[in-house]
This record gives C-alpha cells, sequence and structure tokens, in this order.
C-alpha cells in the first residue's frame, strides 16, 4: 500500500504520540491537531487521506466537527473515522449518524490498529471510484 496522508485529530498527548507512531511505522505521513478548529483548518488545507477524529475534544467536539466537515465542499468527501474511548452502547451509532465512516475504540489495539486503518483507507478509495464512475 502507498503511504497516505492521515490527520489525527487528538486531543491526549499520550494517544497522539501511540496513534502517530503506529501510523508512521506503516509508512503513512502524519499530521496532528490538538483541536476540532486546527484540525478542520488543516484538513481543508491538506485534504488528507483519511481523518482519525477523537470525539472528546475541548471546545468543539468530535461529533460536532465531523458534521461540520461534511457539510463544506471542500472536505465533505473526506473519510472520518471516529477514535474514542466512548465504547458506550449507542456511542457508535451516534458517530456514525454525524458522519464518519468507521468507529476505533481506544485503548488501541496496537497489533492491528495500522491494519483496521488500511481497510478504512481502502473502502474510502473504494467509494471514491464509485463516485467518479457515477
Amino acid at each position: 500500500m502507498n503511504a497516505k496522508k492521515i490527520l489525527v485529530i487528538e486531543d491526549n498527548p499520550v494517544n497522539l504520540e501511540l496513534t502517530v507512531d503506529l501510523l508512521e511505522l506503516a509508512g503513512h505521513v502524519v499530521l496532528k491537531a490538538d483541536t476540532a478548529e486546527r484540525g478542520i483548518q488543516l484538513a481543508r488545507s491538506v485534504r488528507p487521506d483519511l481523518i482519525l477524529m477523537d470525539i472528546s475534544l475541548p471546545c468543539m467536539d468530535g461529533l460536532a466537527a465531523t458534521k461540520a466537515l461534511k457539510q463544506h465542499p471542500a472536505t465533505r468527501d473526506l473519510p472520518v473515522i471516529a477514535l474514542t474511548a466512548h465504547a458506550m452502547k449507542g456511542d457508535e451509532e451516534k458517530a456514525l449518524a454525524a458522519g464518519c465512516e468507521g468507529y476505533l475504540t481506544k485503548p488501541i489495539e496496537t497489533r492491528t490498529f495500522a491494519r483496521n486503518v488500511a481497510l478504512f483507507i481502502e473502502a474510502a478509495e473504494e467509494r471514491a471510484r464509485t463516485r467518479e464512475a457515477a
């Protein structure tokens, strides 16, 4: 798989470091934002291949940030995956309803994380091919 640009929006430095390390080990280029607002700005300017969105962020939470990304023409088609410690009944449904294409829980399972991210990237690329063919 070719290296992809992945934007990680995460306010916890320990979680951010682990996520970045795992993605970089898998050969990806990783962009970082510690607030939803910074993440939205980066997404609009860089247009990453995938966004990993923490749900519990200061000020604007990840669900609101995902909705904002999905409402803007420049970021509407960017795949957003919730990466969250919110793993209660109904949390995944809330993330999907906000516009997330997928859902990963914390703590991160280090042995399978990069492969799960790769599967989300493959699915996003397939959706993009389908849109272009339509």
